[in-house]
């Protein structure tokens, strides 16, 4: 699976891996992503920080603490062997040609994938469809029912009238935690708070709250 996306920030990167996992029908059980500033916001060799939006998303299963090393493309050959054979197939063939938009782009990319895809072997029975549906999807964990939906993290402390101030909206939670200091994922529909990592309440967002742009707080402990 290959697209082109508008950015490498958060909300591209990470609905990139979404898209990928549907196109797969399935989640492996771990994902190692590259050290990309948009999801490694401190790289390490073995601890590596992950931007919360990556720890906190079900939709993009198991984030393995270990992290290929900066400038060490042997960390995942395969990966690189991967890529370039899109580089050849897809944008070697495209790079002549001008696109108005993202949706013909992409149109053209998965046109092609499609015959990279199915295109059968030199050397070996079948085709890389054949290969992964006969050995890899059957390994795959299913989807979540909810798919992912990209959200803001925030810090908020609970007011003496048990609500929260939240993008310019306040929103309620259980009367025993006035004074607390809470967790907020804020979606583009929806506002969930969480005490201690424990979910203690849920709201539609406010029609006058700001849209979540950015993942800037760390997520539920």
């Amino acid at each position: 699976m290959s697209e082109a996306t508008a950015s490498l920030q958060l909300p591209d990167w990470l609905g990139s891996h979404v898209r990928a996992l549907q196109y797969f029908s399935g989640a492996p059980r771990a994902i190692v992503p590259d050290n990309l500033k948009s999801g490694v916001t401190k790289a390490h060799r073995y601890e590596p920080d992950l931007n919360p939006a990556c720890k906190s998303s079900p939709s993009i299963t198991t984030w393995r603490s270990y992290r290929p090393r900066v400038r060490k493309p042997r960390d995942k050959a395969k990966v690189e062997t991967g890529v370039l054979i899109v580089e050849r197939w897809i944008l070697a063939r495209l790079r002549n040609r001008v696109f108005f938009s993202l949706e013909a782009l992409n149109a053209a990319i998965a046109e092609l994938i499609e015959y990279l895809n199915t295109r059968p072997f030199k050397k070996l029975v079948g085709s890389r469809r054949s290969r992964f549906l006969e050995l890899e999807q059957p390994a795959l964990r299913s989807l979540p029912l909810r798919a992912y939906e990209f959200g803001e993290w925030r810090q908020s402390k609970v007011h003496p009238d048990y609500h929260i101030e939240v993008a310019r909206a306040y929103y309620s939670v259980p009367y025993r935690l006035i004074g607390e200091r809470v967790d907020v994922r804020l979606s583009a529909n929806a506002v969930e708070i969480f005490h201690h990592g424990k979910l203690v309440a849920a709201h539609p967002q406010s029609a006058g709250a700001r849209p979540a742009l950015h993942a800037s707080c760390p997520p539920p402990r």
